[in-house]
């Protein structure tokens, strides 16, 4: 007999949502791993004694996961989403009949609240990662990745210099005064670009985006120009635990960041008594500030030196005694200063009338009139860096950062964590962004950490053990020894 349905809505019912979400939903495993309830503490500044109620910071804070979570990008989808959703109702603690809040209280109370707050949920997730002993923090990997800024390259603006702009009003008005109140206008000179019809190239320093100021134009190799936020993430290399992570200006270099990544890593780990000894990174985040940062902090770094360093010059022997080089004609490039680009070198000049008549002189210099050559004050970490990587460590520490981070940033939290682009404005906002991403990732690894059992080595079970492995060897001998083999 064939079945039918029919659906009528209840006028009363009785139900609850706790009994319909399973055990091993991740909601529900988040609840019993996590206390949100310190959020109330860190989040109580920001508040008065007066006005209406705003929603509450742990419903906050449970949505922006449940955002990450899931991938969505939208404050407004993750509203949708959550009204749908049982046991994300259960996890926010709200009824089935209860309105949620507006999705633009969302975006306004992001706004509210402090990088501080932010990085305060972060460390409590990172602590109950290390109290279920998942990592050691004696190893981080470091590497960076490009966000896409919630800005349009259409929307870019020249930036206007202020001090021209005051010269010229300053010769507008002298010109106003000799000539009796007759304005003269001053002619506008063209660039050679402009008059033949050519664009102009957008670079950070001629054009800024007004809608979102802190946004930069930056690109990877094969990537086309991008409004981009520089986002910086550390990797516990025993469990790809994130253990700090943290936005900058996409401008910057990777080794300009580095200090204040390790300063704050450090701090993250030494929190709970971690104690973090060495490092590892590519070639973008070598300089000399970075060698020197670690040697103050007492941290063995696997980073290979950056392409301008040359542990041998070949034809150019150094005179340490007298402090200058000699090449293979025998003729002396004396020091002449110091030299400051990124970083502060040392310049050896050979004579002109030394280059004038050489035979290897196309060979050497080219067209130039002499020959330069320049050498960092910190050669000595440079050559121990250059040693530490071309060891057999070094090559294993390589193999490992690649299997460690760029997973963890590539595959995982731009392409399922919500950080392929933002989807606020400002440097503060992208840096919480980061955060609630890298909470997501740490969140997803606690719940699926399962400790190792110790092996039972009672006297019982190694006497059991020693009988089943006899047994396994005599049946084979049994067979061996069979007449129809």
């Amino acid at each position: 007999m064939q079945g039918r349905k029919n659906y009528q809505e209840k006028l009363f019912t009785s139900f609850q949502l706790s009994d319909r979400v399973p055990e091993e939903n991740i909601y529900r495993q988040i609840l019993k791993l996590i206390d949100f309830h310190f959020l109330y503490r860190a989040t109580a500044p920001y508040y008065g004694k007066e006005g209406q109620a705003s929603v509450d910071p742990v419903v906050f804070f449970k949505l922006m996961l449940v955002g990450y979570l899931e991938n969505i990008t939208s404050d407004r989808k993750i509203i949708q989403s959550a009204s749908m959703r049982m046991d994300v109702l259960f996890f926010i603690g709200y009824d089935i009949d209860e309105p949620l809040p507006w999705h633009s209280t969302l975006s306004r109370t992001r706004k509210l609240y402090g990088e501080n707050v932010f990085l305060s949920l972060f460390q409590e997730v990172l602590k109950q990662c290390i109290h279920k002993g998942m990592l050691s923090g004696r190893r981080q990997a470091v590497d960076s990745v490009l966000i896409k800024a919630n800005a349009s390259m259409e929307s870019l603006l020249e930036k206007e210099i202020l001090a021209d702009a005051a010269t010229y009003s300053s010769e507008l008005k002298d010109n106003e005064d000799d000539n009796d109140g007759k304005t003269r206008t001053m002619p506008i000179v063209k660039s050679k670009d402009e008059r033949f019809g050519k664009r102009q190239k957008r670079n950070n320093k001629t054009h800024y985006s007004p809608s979102d100021p802190d946004s930069r134009i930056a690109t990877k190799p094969g990537k086309p120009y991008l409004l981009s936020y520089l986002g910086q993430v550390s990797v516990d290399t025993g469990s790809h635990v994130i253990t700090h992570a943290q936005a900058f200006h996409a401008d910057k270099r990777d080794s300009q960041c580095l200090g204040e990544v390790l300063d704050q890593t450090v701090d993250n780990l030494g929190r709970e008594g971690l104690i973090m000894e060495e490092v590892l990174a590519d070639t973008n985040y070598s300089s000399t500030e970075s060698l020197e940062k670690m040697e103050k902090m007492e941290l063995k770094g696997y980073i290979p030196n950056f392409g301008g360093f040359k542990p041998e010059r070949e034809g150019f022997i150094y005179n340490e005694e007298h402090d200058h080089y000699v090449c293979s004609q025998g003729k002396q490039l004396k020091y002449r200063g110091i030299k400051k680009n990124h970083s502060i070198s040392k310049q050896y000049l050979s004579k002109a009338s030394d280059c004038r008549d050489c035979p290897k002189r196309l060979s050497c210099i080219g067209k130039s009139n002499q020959k330069m050559i320049t050498e960092t004050l910190s050669r000595p970490l440079f050559m121990q860096m250059e040693h530490r990587v071309k060891s057999r460590k070094g090559q294993r520490m390589k193999k490992l950062r690649h299997s460690t981070v760029e997973p963890v940033i590539i595959g995982t939290l731009v392409n399922y964590l919500n950080m392929k682009k933002l989807n606020t404005k400002g440097l503060s906002n992208a840096n919480k962004c980061l955060l609630m991403s890298a909470i997501a990732y740490n969140l997803k690894k606690l719940i699926k950490f399962k400790p190792l059992q110790a092996p039972n080595w009672s006297r019982k079970s190694l006497i059991d053990r020693i009988n089943n492995k006899i047994s396994q060897f005599s049946s084979v001998f049994s067979v061996m020894r069979s007449p129809y083999l």
